[in-house]
């Protein structure tokens, strides 16, 4: 997605294998965080999947809210 783009993903990282996926509206609405962790002995909660569960989700949801925005 672009920077002019009503809703982004943004992906952050601090720790290798440990991070979220921010979900960005330009409209000012407050962002949406999917966490994940690789490693699942370091996960602090059970609803906490890995990188690609947070991403697939992360997706789903910024796809709903663009639709929501286009309707």
């Amino acid at each position: 997605m672009a920077e002019g783009d009503p809703v982004r993903i943004i992906k952050h990282e601090a720790v290798p294998d440990c991070g979220s996926f921010e979900v960005r509206f330009a409209d000012g609405r407050e962002s949406r965080f999917f966490y994940w962790d690789d490693i699942a002995g370091r996960r602090l909660r059970p609803e906490q999947g890995d990188q690609e569960t947070a991403k697939e989700q992360a997706q789903e949801f910024a796809r709903s809210k663009l639709d929501d925005l286009q309707s």
